[in-house]
């Protein structure tokens, strides 16, 4: 039996991918509000932090 017969007799199962969904654009909008209100010294900053060696782990 698949994967997607078990799936199938689940009773609301199909808010599960609305949720997903939801939940993903959520985060990607605050991400992009993030990067959008970001100083410029901040983004210099993180651009600079795979090649600064100042800093150890």
């Amino acid at each position: 039996m698949k994967f997607v017969n078990y799936l199938e007799k689940i009773s609301g199962v199909g808010i599960y991918p609305l949720l997903s969904l939801l939940l993903f654009t959520i985060v990607f909008v605050l991400v992009v509000l993030y990067a959008m209100r970001a100083s410029n010294e901040t983004i210099a900053e993180m651009e600079n932090l795979p090649l600064d060696e100042k800093k150890g782990l």
